[in-house]
């Protein structure tokens, strides 16, 4: 996201999915929910609207009320375990366009960018090793451990899981002081632990780009290339050169960064050829991404499987309140209101 595109502090929200998360870890540790809602001024049906945004200052509250709570420092990482599982679905859908952890890789930091304004996790290369680097939008929440222990574990279980052959964490490093306890956080980083960092990160062996991901069983398959069976080979209107250049979107659409150069360089031909090619076909660039996205939108809200958010980050959208107004000027209607339908 460019720096100018950023949220004012007074505007950064997150989605009610970051609300949701704290309250279930919290009710697993034992606290009192019912005084947690009271305390916190919320309700059970307003976090149950995937719509719903809170001011990210509240997400610090409420992480700072739970910590008390349940008299955990470590609070961050069991909403690492919560977020991972919760976004499954969303991983299964970006695994079936890759075929190497390197393309995965393409993905993830989107994937990670769902919760609202509180940062991103980037990708860097570092001599023999990759990097997963949490960036937070706040710069003083660096000092605390809440973001960067819950971004870093769904980045870890991630890992984890995706590849047939396991990605070991070789260090991580942490932003924050060291902690008195450090059981959790070997548990899931491992023993080279490093704290008062620059930035928080862990390391992975840079030969894991490669790794094969874990092929998928045949009925997720199934259901994962529904939206590509309607869109492909049920269209006849569209010769093979359009058809390449869905294809070819439908596996860049969900890392987030779409534009016209991206496309080319993905197709191996220029911007300018891809501009003529497909104005002799009578359409152009902009016009194919957003009937693509339109008709996807349709096909993924019908897997309830899926969030509204985890759609909008398949299309490629940075947030759910882009994809909800692009869906209404597409189909007349909020995509939450499409699928009660």
């Amino acid at each position: 996201m460019p720096v100018s595109a950023l949220p004012a502090a007074s505007e950064r929200a997150v989605n009610s999915s970051a609300f949701k998360a704290l309250f279930q870890a919290a009710e697993a540790l034992g606290a009192d929910i019912t005084a947690l809602f009271t305390e916190m001024g919320v309700t059970l049906s307003e976090l149950e609207d995937s719509d719903r945004r809170y001011p990210v200052s509240d997400l610090f509250r409420l992480y700072e009320l739970v910590a008390h709570k349940v008299a955990s420092p470590d609070i961050g990482l069991y909403i690492g375990r919560i977020d991972y599982v919760n976004r499954l679905n969303l991983q299964l859908y970006a695994c079936s366009a890759c075929t190497t952890f390197r393309e995965y890789l393409n993905v993830m930091p989107s994937v990670l960018r769902i919760v609202g304004d509180i940062g991103e996790v980037k990708v860097r290369r570092e001599g023999e090793f990759i990097r997963l680097d949490w960036q937070p939008l706040a710069p003083e929440s660096a000092a605390q451990r809440y973001l960067s222990d819950s971004s870093l574990s769904v980045a870890a279980a991630i890992v984890n899981s995706v590849c047939v052959r396991p990605i070991p964490i070789r260090a991580a490093h942490f932003s924050y002081a060291e902690p008195a306890d450090l059981d959790l956080l070997k548990q899931q980083f491992g023993d080279c632990l490093r704290f008062d960092q620059p930035t928080s990160c862990v390391y992975l062996d840079r030969a894991c780009l490669d790794y094969a991901l874990i092929k998928l069983d045949a009925n997720w398959v199934q259901a994962l290339a529904q939206p590509i069976r309607y869109l492909f080979e049920d269209n006849s209107n569209n010769n093979d050169f359009v058809l390449a250049v869905r294809k070819t979107l439908l596996r860049l659409l969900p890392s987030g960064d779409m534009n016209i150069d991206r496309a080319a360089e993905a197709l191996g031909i220029s911007r300018r050829t891809l501009q003529r090619r497909l104005a002799a076909q009578g359409t152009q660039f902009l016009q194919v991404l957003q009937e693509l996205r339109a008709e996807l939108a349709i096909q993924y809200l019908g897997d309830e499987r899926l969030s509204i958010t985890d759609i909008a980050f398949l299309l490629g959208y940075m947030d759910q309140s882009s994809f909800s107004g692009a869906f209404r000027s597409w189909h007349g209607q909020s995509p939450r209101d499409y699928r009660k339908q």
